[in-house]
């Protein structure tokens, strides 16, 4: 029987850096160590390991100090705080930030990637692929968009195999594959523009993804967890390790903190929902939330 443990936005923050929660830091050493008691063979990452690598590479060091030292062979994806948002040309009704200013950046990623490896990967262990990718790309017009539109459409040209996973941090689709786009100016809707994948290129990730036979997608982002199935594909919302959101939007969503194992043989996969406890009650905060300028 394969283990592997799924675990996304940690955001664990620094106290060396212009805003913190001491809280989401201690929740993550929490689940580092919940983690390593499980003994996975391997960790996929499915982004925001750090709160603000976008704007501080020292977010990223002390991330991969603290994953690697736990001793467990990991693949990793970038998440929004790490490396920008999905590419908008104007900006939302928040006049707290410039959604302009926040759009994925080329120079960020590829720091994320000197860090955590390069994008986008797929392996194979034992019966099952995994297979990861910076979705913010997509639609961004950045020099490593058609790289990876390229890698996406050849994967149907590898071996098959009994379990195909892939990784996401951009949720698919909010309630359904066929919904249109949302509209970023409009405040009712900022939110889920915000957590999701526009149509056009949804489509183009859902054509892809059934050339190559995936039957599970784990995305991050929303901190709210769920499980949706379509065309024979699981999708799963997944839970942030160290604080939820988005918990008014469903109410089956449950944004408790924590992480998944994933077992695997022959005839099943057993997904299994760790919630990280005990929560950190620690109060030391400074700075904004959400987003900057």
């Amino acid at each position: 029987m394969l283990k592997f443990a799924y675990i996304a936005d940690m955001q664990p923050g620094s106290p060396k850096s212009f805003r913190y929660r001491g809280a989401w830091l201690e929740n993550w050493q929490t689940a580092r160590k919940q983690i390593i008691a499980e003994k996975p063979a391997f960790m996929v990452i499915g982004g925001d390991i750090t709160r603000d690598g976008f704007y501080n590479d020292f977010e990223f060091a002390e991330m991969k100090e603290s994953l690697d030292s736990m001793n467990i062979p990991y693949h990793a994806i970038p998440g929004n705080m790490d490396v920008g948002n999905k590419v908008t040309t104007v900006d939302g009704p928040n006049t707290k930030w410039d959604d302009r200013q926040l759009n994925l950046s080329q120079n960020r990623l590829k720091t994320f990637e000197n860090y955590f490896g390069e994008t986008p990967w797929t392996f194979t262990h034992s019966n099952i692929r995994i297979t990861g990718f910076c979705d913010m790309l997509l639609g961004s017009g950045l020099p490593d968009e058609e790289k990876l539109r390229k890698f996406l459409v050849k994967l149907g040209d590898l071996p098959p195999v009994e379990h195909h996973f892939v990784l996401t941090h951009y949720a698919i689709f909010i309630n359904s594959p066929e919904e249109d786009d949302f509209d970023i100016t409009k405040e009712e809707e900022y939110r889920d523009w915000y957590f999701n994948i526009n149509k056009t290129h949804r489509e183009f990730l859902l054509e892809c993804f059934k050339e190559a036979g995936v039957t599970r997608v784990l995305t991050g982002h929303i901190h709210c967890r769920r499980e949706f199935s379509h065309d024979g594909i699981v999708f799963d919302y997944a839970p942030s390790t160290t604080f939820g959101q988005y918990t008014d939007k469903w109410s089956d969503g449950d944004s408790t903190p924590g992480f998944y194992t994933f077992k695997i043989n022959a005839s099943e996969i057993v997904q299994t929902f760790i919630p990280t406890k005990p929560l950190s009650d620690n109060k030391e905060v400074f700075g904004q939330a959400g987003h900057v300028t």
